[in-house]
């Protein structure tokens, strides 16, 4: 068999490892970027014509609801029924109360309207100019306009947007909201109305559109005509067909096009209200351009890597096979019965530290022998030494904020009035300050519990500023049976902070019991409260079962209760062993029932 030294294979693996992790690091990672930088690219452009639509649509809507405020108005369709000859004063009266009415308060409200004017299919027309000059058209001119609108307007009445204006050299410089109107008379169209407004009004909103580079954003009516442009010279101008035709036919996706020079991407969204297409344009080489930066800069840093790794490969299998070799040649000196000392390098590493263990081997094996049942002893006194130190950390796991608030009502009662109250709430907070420090591991008395429970009760009196009375029914041949120190005030506080959310009524109770049961002594709170609602009530079965330490990162925001009732829960377990703890039971609105089972060992009393 061939032989390969040590070296040259952990050369090769590293050689391997190296190349494979580099690969697959840079592969994953352009991929990676290159697909959430199409996606963030896609968004952006989504996001930019769809504000922008919301907000054309707003505005334009606006002049929308201008327009039908105008077709309330009775005057103006009383001018629409006119007769092809009226009458001049009936005209003129019609006109004067049409512009009083109706146009005037639309000027106030809107000063970009340019025009305001109405055509019935009779002749007859009335004009409306807000600080534009005012024109006057021969009856030619209003049937070429009149025809001009009504092939572009639907005989139901909807709102049609042109790019058109009868002003003269107005054009793409206006925007005409039209729709075809009835009057008095007949259900059937009659005339039409229509306003003209400044296009620079709408410009407005999509000059803040701000885009990279060569991109740019613009709109194009439903012939392809461009409505905006950043270029303002193009404007009025058409699409090419067939930039136009992909437009149309997009249904929201990218698409690319070359028709206005260069690669470029489009995305497109149309207007259900204006039939406007709005579109943002980017050049394909800007939006690759990240994409390109990344497989260069990978290239580049993986290759850099792989020379340094490579290095220090090789630095690090001289470092291992080196001392390796020493050791080796020394214990083919062992094998041969010369029990030499392997000479050891100045520095220090986990090679250099088993070449001395194995130079002392063999006077020290006694030793280590010893020093491995030491160690054993050593490490049964930490393990105690922990569990006692839970137990401690778990006795003074308290909730401070009961005492924080405590002191804060004591000093309230303080600077008000000098009363009795606060002398027994400092007396109270005394004892379970006392009560609550000792850390020592023994049993204490059912008695004691009841006591520091009593104390508590006085503190949180004057706390919800109401008496309230603990129905304790503990028997008294029960009072002196052992239990864990500092299990029963917990539970008692978990009922008021969570039983009576809505605060203490009269009604309302908690009961102290205790019994034996199966060879088991048992001790229970129970209340008539709110109740755990079924899914909190399992997973505080499942904490319990967990036989772990409560911790308060295990605490959801926003809840209290879990790390009382489990520390309770695992100090009884601590104390008397994994076979004892808490038990919950539960129901909404019906209250709950929290039992500690402990051993039942009678008390006993000196002789």
């Amino acid at each position: 068999m061939k032989r390969k030294s040590l070296f040259r294979k952990l050369l090769i693996y590293f050689f391997a490892v190296i190349i494979i992790s580099l690969t697959c690091v840079g592969l994953f990672s352009y991929r990676t970027a290159s697909e959430e930088l199409d996606v963030l690219v896609e968004n952006q452009m989504t996001q930019i014509v769809n504000n922008a639509l919301y907000h054309t649509d707003l505005y334009l809507k606006a002049y929308g609801r201008s327009m039908v405020s105008l077709l309330t108005n009775r005057e103006l369709k009383e001018f629409i029924d006119l007769p092809e000859q009226p009458e001049e004063y009936e005209y003129y009266r019609l006109r004067k109360l049409v512009r009083e009415i109706g146009i005037d308060p639309q000027f106030i409200r809107s000063p970009e309207i340019a025009a305001i004017y109405i055509i019935s299919f009779k002749g007859n027309a009335v004009y409306y100019y807000n600080e534009v000059q005012e024109q006057s058209y021969s009856e030619e001119e209003i049937l070429q306009q009149l025809s001009y609108f009504r092939e572009h307007t639907s005989p139901t009445g909807t709102m049609s947007v042109l790019n058109h204006s009868i002003l003269p050299n107005q054009n793409n410089q206006m925007l005409t909201f039209v729709r075809q109107i009835r009057g008095l008379s007949s259900p059937e169209p009659q005339g039409i109305l229509a306003i003209e407004i400044k296009s620079a009004e709408l410009s407005d909103l999509w000059k803040g559109i701000e885009l990279r580079g060569n991109s740019y954003f613009f709109i194009s009516d439903a012939e392809g005509k461009l409505i905006y442009h950043p270029e303002g010279s193009v404007v009025g101008t058409s699409l090419p067909s067939a930039l136009k035709n992909d437009i149309w036919q997009a249904n929201k996706a990218l698409f690319e096009s070359k028709e206005t020079g260069g690669d470029r991407m489009y995305m497109s969204r149309k207007s259900n209200y204006s039939g406007w297409s709005l579109t943002v344009s980017m050049p394909i080489d800007q939006l690759r351009k990240p994409v390109s930066n990344i497989r260069e800069t990978t290239l580049i840093v993986g290759l850099l890597t792989l020379i340094a790794a490579l290095l220090i490969a090789y630095r690090l299998g001289k470092s291992i096979t080196g001392p390796i070799r020493v050791l080796r040649n020394g214990m083919k000196q062992t094998e041969q019965g010369n029990w030499v000392t392997i000479p050891l390098p100045e520095h220090t590493d986990e090679i250099v530290e088993l070449m001395a263990r194995y130079n002392v081997m063999v006077n020290r094996l006694s030793e280590l022998v010893e020093k491995v049942y030491q160690t054993e002893l050593n490490n049964h006194e930490i393990r105690l030494e922990r569990q006692k130190a839970e137990f401690q950390s778990l006795q003074l796991q308290i909730n401070p904020h009961f005492l924080y608030n405590t002191l804060e009502t004591i000093i309230c009662y303080a600077s008000i009035q000098e009363s009795e109250e606060v002398s027994d709430m400092v007396q109270s907070l005394a004892y379970m300050l006392r009560y609550s420090v000792q850390t020592n591991l023994e049993e204490i008395t059912v008695a004691n519990e009841l006591k520091h429970v009593m104390f508590y009760l006085v503190i949180l009196q004057h706390r919800i500023g109401r008496p309230f009375e603990l129905d304790v029914a503990v028997k008294p041949e029960f009072l002196l049976y052992n239990m864990v120190r500092l299990t029963l005030q917990p539970l008692v506080e978990n009922a008021f902070q969570h039983a009576f959310p809505d605060g203490v009524e009269d009604y309302h109770f908690i009961r102290i019991d205790a019994g034996i049961e199966d060879e088991l002594f048992w001790v229970s709170v129970e209340d008539n409260g709110s109740g755990v609602a079924e899914p909190r009530l399992l997973e505080l079965r499942e904490k319990l079962e967990a036989n772990r330490l409560a911790d308060s990162t295990d605490q959801e925001a926003g809840k209290k209760g879990g790390i009382g009732v489990v520390n309770v829960h695992r100090r009884i377990q601590m104390v008397f062993g994994n076979d004892y703890g808490l038990r919950i039971e539960s129901e909404l609105e019906r209250g709950t029932k929290i039992t500690m089972f402990m051993p039942a060992i009678p008390p006993v009393f000196p002789t």
